[in-house]
C-alpha cells in the first residue's frame, strides 16, 4: 500500500493542504496514523475522482436547455 502525505495527496488532487487537512477533520478521506505522522493511503485518490466522476450524456439525449 502506497501512502501518501498531505501535501503529496494536495498535489494529485490539484487543491490545497489546508482542503485536505479539513477534509481529514470531517472524515471525509480516510487516514493512516504512524505515530505523529498522518498518511492517505493512494487508494483514496481512485474513490475521490471516481466518486465525482459523472458521467457524459449520450448523443440524442434531451438536455435541460431546449431550443
Amino acid at each position: 500500500m502506497k501512502l501518501l502525505t498531505i501535501s503529496q495527496f494536495a498535489l494529485e488532487l490539484g487543491v490545497t493542504n489546508s482542503c485536505i487537512r479539513r477534509w481529514v477533520l470531517e472524515r471525509r478521506v480516510s487516514v493512516v496514523k504512524i505515530g505523529r505522522l498522518v498518511r492517505i493511503p493512494a487508494t483514496e485518490f481512485d474513490r475521490i475522482v471516481a466518486e465525482g466522476t459523472r458521467s457524459a450524456r449520450l448523443a440524442g439525449e434531451e438536455g435541460r436547455c431546449r431550443r
